[in-house]
């Protein structure tokens, strides 16, 4: 919506109503919904001005999506088929950090009418008539941040270390800010300034210096957020104080993955250059490819430039620019109330009755300083110290920052190398959080099912803490502690066997190792380990759920504790007490199940292809290709409503591959010609299906094919051999849909694109007498009850015997879980009686009267 604003000098989209041209914009939402294609306008926001118009065509989608702080105003609604309102991000952070800042003396309300003062007028009304309502409390992280190499654009002779070409380069110029909060002390750190960059008329804000300096290495999270001026305003009406401010011209050449910008800093009067990528190794390789060697400069330049110039004083009057409110605005957030200090039951009891536009979720109401880490004396240690642990429990993206923070502190007070270890349940996030670590430290990460056994693994026996392969992994640990590198076995899973060792080398450049698996934190191993991180939650905690909906769905209630009984004997029995001894535990509260965000597009076709019209497609000299031979079984909870018709959304998917079991729960979305789906299953023990079967699920179907893979880092294209079908299905899949569709339209795919389910394919395909539409088919049922067995043969042996004490515990919490939701029903139905009994004996009673005044 900031491309129909009127004024050339007006604030971005939050700050006033006016300023939106809405009778243009409803004019080609008009043209589209008539499947007409339309003019839009365009704004240069650099240049401040309206540049022209732009030419909008029908989507083929035949969807329009209005994006905007007032794409909820009543001149828009009545157009509106769907309408989402989403409230939070830097909105509540922002809240939570003046919150923090200036203490509880304020309410929530007074802050917001500072900070947002059009929201409570003109936005939040608005937000109340939607039919779809978010609060989003993910507000940045290092997940997928960006890393920086800085140094000064000219070497020692004066020369320039890298020109521009001009008809390829682009120049803008920034504005940047940095606010210190009231009542702060002049010793108070400069992570605690907020900052602000203005770009024309557009204002950025960002909380804190947020980066991770790692060597010569900076890693920044995607941090900043659109705001509009009048939050400027607002904050320094609430005391916050511009104590620096600089311009900084970027001339920036974009190639593929990385962006190379000469940066020009008028106080310091230097040009700097930097190396922006997502990928620190495209990074490195980049500034090897073009000679430069730093030095490498480290630091912010605000660091510079307080080194040289000074920290403002407190009393010193800030540079506030003259033209930073308008005249309109100024009147608005003209001088502050007093600040006054009320109650805390009364502020307390006032807050509860917030909106949920208003209210920052919980999360936010932890304390905003992330905890520290100390060291403490241990003479068992090779340096006499070892970290303590923090007490709290930390999200994923709070977790990836202080395991950072950690692995740094060790480097520094003992030395490398610094040996990590990542322990939790299966499917916790224990292998993305090891991943992202070390793309942002630059070290390996290696896997505990490397030190497989190999006649352990012939068995199945992949969940026995007996099946690794203890003495060489504490061999390799200690070969890297003393001499720096050691032999890491490589295992074959398809063939059950080590197919070598690969050589792993620390040196002081990259001093990290981390190991990950379910076992890391046993104490045969993490004696061994420097700093020891438990994650739990993903899609552990996905199941969970689902377990407890299917329950209700089909009438029973039950409680977590005989889940986590029956489902995870293993974890509970054998992984859950080591985790409680960790230094820093994670709650993966991120669930890629249901992630659009962590999904693959994929486009399935029944056409034959040839080997060489892949190798057309795909990048040859990346190319690599697999066989996978794969059993799917389809659990359905016993009891639960069905439409008639099995499908997949009533299942839990169970894929039995190589002798592993992994785990599908959401149905794939389906939209056009695409299927979109979980980028992967989740691996989990035998002992979690075998405890599905004991909890009443029942395998109602299955599926046996043989899978060629072809993949080149970026599509994979897959040759699916269904079990009873004489023509193999080809899927292509990737996490770019345009890629996905320009590799389905190079092998003239069009036209023979299908999204049914292979369940779908298969169950249609058995014969008419045989095709039940609920329960298992006569020509599966033999099978099926082979692959039962197999599962329960696999996974009885870890399930806790039924009369041990928490056996009887659980069953009796789930009695009294099952009562309660009797009684819950009957109080329901009693409820419902007595008001269809008052409805009756009204209408006769007023009937009655009716006819009685009549006559």
């Amino acid at each position: 919506m900031e491309d129909y604003r009127t004024g050339a000098d007006g604030d971005d989209g939050s700050s006033d109503v006016d300023a939106i041209d809405f009778g243009t914009l409803v004019c080609n939402l008009q043209d589209l919904v008539k499947g007409k294609d339309t003019m839009m306008p365009l704004v240069d926001f650099q240049e401040k001005k309206h540049t022209g118009w732009r030419q909008l065509k029908v989507s083929s989608s035949g969807v329009v999506i209005v994006d905007g702080a007032y794409a909820l105003h009543s001149t828009l609604r009545s157009l509106l088929d769907i309408r989402v309102a989403v409230v939070g991000g830097v909105h509540f952070s922002l809240l939570s950090k003046v919150q923090h800042d200036i203490g509880d003396s304020c309410s929530l309300d007074y802050l917001i009418d500072s900070i947002f003062p059009l929201f409570r007028k003109h936005i939040e009304p608005d937000l109340h008539h939607a039919q779809i309502r978010i609060d989003n409390s993910f507000v940045c992280s290092f997940r997928e941040p960006y890393y920086k190499l800085k140094c000064k654009n000219e070497s020692s002779d004066g020369k320039k270390l890298y020109s521009f070409e001009q008809n390829k380069a682009e120049t803008e110029n920034f504005i940047e800010m940095y606010l210190r909060p009231p009542f702060a002390s002049e010793e108070m750190k400069i992570d605690d300034w907020i900052k602000v960059r203005q770009s024309g008329i557009r204002y950025y804000l960002s909380l804190g210096d947020q980066r991770i300096v790692d060597k010569y290495f900076i890693i920044r999270p995607k941090a900043e957020f659109e705001v509009g001026r009048t939050t400027l305003g607002g904050l320094l009406a609430l005391g916050y104080s511009v104590v620096v401010s600089f311009k900084r011209t970027c001339t920036s050449v974009n190639r593929d993955q990385l962006l190379i910008v000469a940066e020009t800093i008028d106080t310091l009067n230097k040009t700097f250059l930097v190396l922006k990528g997502p990928s620190r190794k495209i990074v490195a390789a980049e500034a090897s490819k073009l000679g430069i060697k730093g030095p490498w400069i480290t630091k912010s330049y605000l660091e510079m430039i307080l080194e040289s110039k000074g920290v403002p004083r407190l009393n010193t009057p800030p540079p506030v620019f003259s033209t930073l409110l308008t005249e309109s605005q100024e009147k608005k957030i003209a001088a502050p109330k007093p600040i006054c200090v009320s109650a805390e039951k009364i502020r307390n009891l006032y807050e509860l009755m917030q909106p949920w536009t208003r209210s920052p979720p919980k999360k936010l109401e932890q304390e905003y300083v992330l905890a520290k880490w100390q060291f403490i004396p241990d003479s068992s240690s090779r340096s006499n110290i070892q970290l303590a642990p923090l007490p709290d429990s930390y999200d994923l993206d709070r977790g990836l920052l202080l395991s950072v923070q950690a692995i740094q502190a060790l480097l520094e007070n003992k030395g490398y190398p610094v040996i990590v270890g990542i322990g939790g349940p299966s499917g916790s996030g224990k292998t993305s959080l090891a991943q992202k670590m070390a793309n942002i430290i630059g070290c390996e990460v290696i896997s505990l099912e490397s030190y497989y056994k190999p006649e352990q693994v012939r068995d199945y026996k992949y969940d026995d803490y007996s099946s690794l392969d203890i003495d060489l992994l504490t061999e390799n640990i200690m070969e890297i502690r003393n001499s720096h590198k050691a032999e890491v076995p490589c295992f074959d899973f398809e063939n059950f066997s080590r197919k070598g060792f690969k050589e792993l080398q620390v040196s002081e450049e990259s001093g990290v190792v981390i190991f990950e698996g379910v076992y890391t934190l046993h104490p045969d191993i993490r004696k061994l380990l420097d700093f020891w991180i438990a994650v739990v939650g993903g899609v552990h905690s996905h199941l969970i759920a689902r377990i407890q909906r299917d329950k209700s769905r089909a009438g029973f209630s039950i409680s977590q504790t005989e889940i986590m009984t029956t489902v995870f004997p293993l974890f509970q029995q054998y992984i859950e007490p080591h985790l409680v001894h960790a230094h820093l535990k994670v709650q993966n509260d991120f669930d890629p199940v249901l992630s659009p965000e962590s999904s693959l597009f994929v486009l399935k076709s029944r056409k034959q292809v040839t080997y060489q019209d892949i190798l057309e497609v795909l990048d040859a000299s990346k190319v690599c290709s697999s066989v996978q031979n794969f059993t799917d079984v389809y659990l359905r909870l016993a009891g639960v409503p069905s439409n008639g018709q099995l499908t997949e959304g009533e299942c839990i998917r169970v894929r039995i591959c190589e002798g592993r079991f992994a785990l599908l729960i959401r149905e794939p979305i389906r939209e056009g010609n695409f299927i979109i789906q979980p980028k992967v299953d989740f691996d989990i023990s035998a002992s979690t299906v075998s405890g599905l079967l004991k909890l009443g699920y029942q395998a109602v179907a299955y599926i046996e094919a043989s899978a060629v893979i072809y993949q080149d880092g970026k599509i994979l294209i897959e040759v699916d051999h269904l079990q009873g079908m004489a023509i193999p299905y080809l899927q292509i899949k990737g996490t770019n849909k345009d890629m996905v569709s320009s590799a389905g339209s190079a092998l003239s795919l069009h036209g023979s694109y299908t999204t049914k389910s292979y369940l779908q394919i298969i169950l249609e395909s058995l014969p008419a007498d045989d095709n039940v539409s609920v329960g298992i088919h006569n020509q599966q049922a033999a099978r099926i009850q082979e692959l039962v067995e197999f599962i329960q043969s696999q996974g009885g042996s870890f399930n806790s015997d039924s009369s041990s004490p928490m056996r009887e515990m659980s069953s009796t919490d789930s009695v009294l879980d099952d009562m309660q939701s009797r009684i819950r029903k009957l109080e329901r139905w009693n409820t419902v009686n007595m008001v269809l009994w008052t409805i009756l004996l009204s209408a006769i009673v007023g009937y009655s009267l009716y006819q009685k005044k009549r006559h």
